[in-house]
């Protein structure tokens, strides 16, 4: 039976899964159509699911050893009793992954009764999407940054993604160009503004970056967030990169390829709920980063959005769509919240001091 919307068949799937050390018997295969990325499948045994089987896309994460050895360093810390614990499970000779005619390919363990959301309107669950994004990093605080690999390099750097922005504009399609003209000017003069953030005066840390909500496990019993998935961007950066990305999904009810932008909002009560979860946690902060949050909830959504524009005006090269403009659309919907996020700067530092007003 093939396996519907898959560029894989059962056989070749089971084939990949002998690679590992699993029990030995005919499992079934789901598509995950999850991320904009890796190709996943749901390992089943029966009706029961088992593990996450997925291709690692090379295209994108060309270092396939150096992304592995990360997120096992960091799997190996993130364990608590309030933080859920994804194993990788090892191939037959002794590897956290395989490679095969078909790429690049790793199993991990499925954490059961467990769900995600794109987008919520409830504060019980922004507040435990803060409290889990929170333990991430009290959890991986005293990790050694020498031992992470850049997986992408520069990933969230300004001054790179300028820098291709430019080149896209250099080389694109005039017709592009014309139609992305009111959205080209805004990523211009919104560079601007974010090149005033300290980031000098900023801890590296070791950072998912790439915090959205549906990288939030919750459990669909109690509601409780469990652990952040989605790995393959663990590596240095800042924590205004993780709570900037959160935030632009946590606090925002709308899809990020929205095309109503009177949909698109900045729910202040999400907001106060997240920065609770957060402060949840024993204080980890120093002052110079709990004063770059405000404008890493603008900066993060801003420069994925400069990400899709310039792969839109590079004719899609970098994410997958469903249609040609979907890249733009993408960056629409994100510019416009982070002009919102602009105008809430001044409720975010008052909100922020007030939860955590021990950080000297």
């Amino acid at each position: 039976m093939e396996l519907k919307d898959s560029a894989y068949s059962p056989e070749q799937l089971q084939e990949l899964l002998g690679q590992f050390v699993v029990e030995e018997r005919e499992f079934s295969f789901k598509p995950l159509h999850i991320g904009l990325i890796n190709d996943t499948f749901l390992v089943c045994d029966g009706d029961t699911p088992m593990y996450i089987l997925q291709r690692i896309n090379h295209t994108v994460f060309s270092n396939v050893g150096g992304l592995m050895n990360n997120v096992s360093s960091a799997l190996q810390a993130l364990r608590a009793s309030d933080y859920s614990e994804i194993q990788l499970i090892k191939t037959v000779d002794g590897s956290y992954f395989t490679k095969a005619a078909l790429g690049y390919w790793r199993l991990m363990s499925f954490i059961a009764d467990s769900t995600t959301y794109n987008t919520t309107t409830v504060k019980e669950t922004a507040f435990e999407a803060g409290r889990v994004v929170g333990k991430f990093h009290l959890l991986l605080e005293d990790q050694d940054l020498l031992k992470y690999t850049d997986t992408i390099p520069r990933f969230h750097d300004l001054t790179l993604r300028e820098q291709q922005f430019a080149m896209a504009i250099a080389n694109a399609d005039p017709l592009k160009l014309k139609t992305a003209k009111e959205h080209i000017a805004f990523a211009k003069e919104t560079l601007n503004t974010l090149k005033g953030i300290a980031i000098d005066a900023l801890k590296p840390r070791v950072c998912h970056n790439d915090t959205k909500l549906n990288n939030i496990l919750f459990s669909k019993q109690t509601g409780k967030g469990l652990c952040l998935i989605d790995l393959d961007t663990i590596m240095k950066g800042y924590f205004f990169y993780d709570f900037g990305d959160a935030i632009r999904t946590v606090v925002n009810t709308a899809p990020e390829d929205e095309k109503q932008l009177d949909k698109i909002c900045f729910k202040e009560y999400l907001f106060i709920a997240f920065a609770e979860g957060l402060a949840s946690n024993p204080t980890f902060l120093s002052r110079a980063e709990l004063e770059s949050l405000p404008m890493g909830a603008v900066f993060m959504p801003f420069i994925h959005g400069l990400r899709a524009l310039t792969d839109y005006l590079e004719n899609n090269r970098y994410y997958k769509v469903a249609y040609e403009n979907q890249n733009l659309d993408r960056c629409i919907s994100l510019f416009d919240f982070s002009k919102k996020a602009l105008d809430k700067i001044p409720f975010m530092e008052t909100e922020l001091q007030r939860l955590f007003p021990e950080i000297d």
